[in-house]
């Protein structure tokens, strides 16, 4: 196992072990592919590491005391229920998909992200690390 057991693992461990097995699937796959390959190889991977991973986490939005399920509010990754993963294939991250990941953030009560573009010659130039300050 790669990764340290869950109870024992804080925050920045468990992005820090994300991060790798983006990393990971990156160095197989390259750039180029749909988003929707990434998600389904970051959860294999992630769970080949021994981590706990959702995808397609719908986002609830509450309004005027009634809740919002839209078709298009869904979490790519949510990672041991702590960290969400907002996953990208795309020329170049906007402020707009940051925006996102952090409306996400608030309304999921978390208080890290990562946001991953998988469209980058290397990875690393892909991480954007996004937190929810209260």
């Amino acid at each position: 196992m790669l990764c340290e057991p869950k109870q024992l693992m804080g925050i920045n461990k468990l992005s820090s072990n994300v991060i790798k097995a983006a990393i990971n699937v990156h160095k197989e796959l390259g750039p180029g592919l749909l988003e929707s390959v990434y998600q389904e190889c970051m959860a294999i991977e992630l769970k080949e590491m021994g981590i706990n991973v959702k995808t397609e986490v719908p986002v609830t939005i509450k309004f005027r005391g009634k809740e919002i399920v839209g078709p298009g509010f869904r979490i790519d990754l949510l990672v041991e229920d702590t960290l969400i993963v907002e996953l990208k294939s795309v020329e170049k991250v906007t402020d707009t998909h940051k925006k996102q990941l952090l409306t996400y953030l608030k309304l999921a009560d978390k208080s890290l992200g990562l946001l991953i573009n998988f469209n980058e010659v290397l990875l690393k130039d892909g991480v954007t690390r996004i937190v929810n300050t209260p």
